[in-house]
C-alpha cells in the first residue's frame, strides 16, 4: 500500500511538471532580452522592455476591454436564461418536457463550430457582424449550465417551495430567493467554466470581427504574432501571450481553494 501511494504521487508530481514547463518556458523567454533568446548559453539577464514594445504594439488595453464586456455580458445572459430553464425542468411539469430536455442534452454533444455557418448567416442578416452582440448572442443559452443547476435544483426539498408560497413568493421570487442561494457553488462552477471558455475563444471571435474596436484578446494576440513589425519574435509574443493569461492565472491562484470546493460541492469532476 506504502509503495502504491508513493507511485501514486509520483505520477502526479511527474504530470505537474509536465504542465507546468510550458509556463514556465513562457515567462522565462518574456523576461529575456530578445538577442539571448536564441543565444547559446546562459546569463542572468531579464528584462521587461517586452511587456513594454507588445503592449505599445498592440492596441490590448481596448482588447481588454472588449474580452471583459464580451466575458461578463455572456455570463449575465447565460445565468438568467440557465437559472430559469433549469427551474422550469426541474420543477414545472408541460407537455413535451422530456423532448425538450434530450434536445437540450444533444446541444451539449454537438460542438459549436459545426454551428458557425449558420451563426454567420444569422448575424449577417441582423446586421450584427463586427459587433460585440454578435460575439455574445449564440451564447447567451448554455445546455451544460442548463442541466447542472437541473440536477441542483431537483435536489432542493419542495417544502421550501411550498413555504416560500405560503409567504405570498411569486414564481420568479421563488426561484431568486429559495433555488438560486441553494444553488450558488453550482453557479460558481458554471461561472467558472464560462468565464474561461469565452476568455479563451478564438475561431468564433475571429470570424465574426473585423476591427480593433470589437476584438477580444485572443483575436489580437494571433494578429499581433503575425504582424509583419513583429514576425517571428518570440519574447514580445510570449509577453503578449502572459498579459492575456494572467487574469486567469492570477485568479485561479488567488481563489483556488473556493474553485475547488464550488465544483466539489456541484459535483463537476
Amino acid at each position: 500500500m506504502i509503495e502504491m501511494r508513493y507511485l501514486k504521487y509520483g505520477l502526479m508530481y511527474v504530470l505537474a511538471v509536465i504542465w507546468v514547463i510550458p509556463l514556465a518556458w513562457t515567462v522565462f523567454t518574456s523576461f529575456r532580452p530578445r538577442d539571448l533568446i536564441v543565444a547559446s548559453g546562459w546569463s542572468f539577464e531579464f528584462t521587461l522592455a517586452n511587456y513594454k514594445t507588445a503592449w505599445t504594439a498592440a492596441p490590448f488595453g481596448l482588447y481588454y476591454i472588449n474580452t471583459i464586456e464580451i466575458v461578463f455580458g455572456i455570463l449575465a445572459l447565460q445565468l438568467i436564461t440557465v437559472i430559469l430553464a433549469a427551474y422550469a425542468f426541474a420543477r414545472m411539469k408541460f407537455w413535451g418536457k422530456d423532448l425538450l430536455l434530450m434536445l437540450v442534452m444533444v446541444q451539449i454533444m454537438v460542438p459549436p463550430d459545426i454551428l458557425i455557418v449558420q451563426n454567420y448567416q444569422v448575424l449577417k442578416m441582423l446586421h450584427l457582424i463586427d459587433t460585440k452582440l454578435g460575439i455574445m448572442i449564440p451564447y447567451f443559452a448554455s445546455a451544460f449550465g442548463t442541466f447542472l443547476l437541473r440536477q441542483t435544483f431537483k435536489s432542493v426539498p419542495y417544502e421550501l417551495e411550498e413555504a416560500a408560497r405560503l409567504d405570498g413568493c411569486n414564481l420568479l421570487q421563488i426561484i431568486m430567493k429559495v433555488y438560486a442561494p441553494l444553488a450558488v457553488p453550482s453557479i460558481i462552477s458554471f461561472s467558472i467554466v464560462s468565464i474561461s471558455a469565452h476568455w479563451n475563444a478564438f475561431l468564433w471571435p475571429l470570424i465574426v470581427t473585423n476591427s480593433p474596436d470589437n476584438r477580444p484578446l485572443t483575436v489580437g494576440l494571433a494578429i499581433f504574432a503575425h504582424a509583419s513589425e513583429t514576425g517571428a519574435q518570440f519574447a514580445e509574443v510570449t509577453a503578449a501571450t502572459l498579459i492575456i493569461a494572467l487574469p486567469l492565472l492570477v485568479g485561479f491562484f488567488a481563489f483556488q481553494k473556493g474553485f475547488i470546493n464550488s465544483f466539489m460541492h456541484s459535483g463537476v469532476k
